[in-house]
């Protein structure tokens, strides 16, 4: 028989059966840890990423601003600053380069997933040897050609500008959609996806990284292009540059090339942002 001591000496919620020891389930046991919390997800956009450029910009354009307030501008000078003229070559240049991008990503995209397919894959080394042949050719060269078929204006200076951008755009889509692993996609078409699906929810998702950074580099190219426009009778910031070196008037020559390298930062930074927005999250790298 036991005795009372060694039935006091068993833990609590513990008793006996049979001569076997048993536990009630849940008493006396300690509290289960909880399991650890899953990794915090990084932010994809960090406050340095946000303010470092911006910051910089706004004080390169507040000296530049007090500079010009303090200089001694002579009469040609005023006249070609005056009047609202670096307001309109700024808008001017702006709209030349978002118009231009935007006929470059509705040409080179769809273009691009074009070659991609079997029935058209032929045609892939042709089209990119016509892109490359229209950003191997010398920007101002090929903007003499435009004038002289279609005469000056705005639209050849567009024109010049969405030939000489198609190529970065063009070939990121083509070898985006061509380095996707062929394995990912006959598991799309095994389970049943359309051809429309398999390129809307796998192939176009997985080259979205480097048809990003093409769009990014073609953005950039815009406004550098955009800046030769002037010969075309397209306007924009190619005004105040060209004023200032025909004039030889180093302040409105400074003026326009400070404002074309700030809008050029500035449209990188925000296609930064936007590369950084639309990566899926399935691939991004973690450390």
């Amino acid at each position: 028989m036991n005795s009372p001591a060694k039935k006091s000496a068993r833990p609590d919620g513990e008793h006996e059966v049979k001569g076997l020891a048993f536990r009630d389930e849940g008493e006396g046991e300690q509290e289960a840890t909880p399991p650890p919390s899953p990794d915090r997800e990084p932010r994809r956009i960090t406050w340095q990423k946000l303010t470092f450029l911006p910051a910089v910009l706004v004080v390169v354009l507040l000296i530049t601003w007090l500079w010009f307030r303090n200089a001694d501008l002579d009469s040609i000078s005023e006249n070609a600053l005056s009047g609202g003229q670096v307001w309109k070559a700024l808008r001017q240049h702006i709209s030349l380069t978002v118009i231009s991008t935007f006929f470059v990503l509705i040409i080179a995209i769809p273009l691009g997933i074009l070659l991609t397919r079997k029935m058209f894959r032929k045609a892939t080394p042709f089209a990119l040897i016509l892109a490359n042949m229209g950003q191997a050719t010398p920007a101002i060269g090929l903007l003499a050609l435009l004038v002289i078929w279609l005469g000056i204006g705005e639209k050849t200076a567009l024109i010049g500008i969405i030939i000489y951008a198609i190529l970065p755009v063009l070939s990121n889509t083509i070898a985006g959609l061509k380095a996707n692993d062929p394995t990912l996609l006959e598991a799309a078409r095994g389970i049943g996806m359309s051809p429309v699906g398999v390129l809307t929810k796998v192939e176009l998702p997985l080259a979205v990284p480097l048809i990003l950074a093409g769009v990014r580099t073609a953005l950039v190219l815009n406004v550098g292009t955009a800046t030769l426009a002037t010969f075309g009778g397209g306007g924009g910031l190619g005004v105040l540059i060209t004023t200032g070196i025909t004039n030889q008037r180093m302040p409105v020559l400074m003026l326009g090339s400070i404002l074309t390298i700030a809008l050029a930062l500035l449209v990188d930074w925000l296609a930064s942002l936007a590369e950084l927005l639309l990566r899926p999250r399935g691939l991004e790298v973690r450390s």
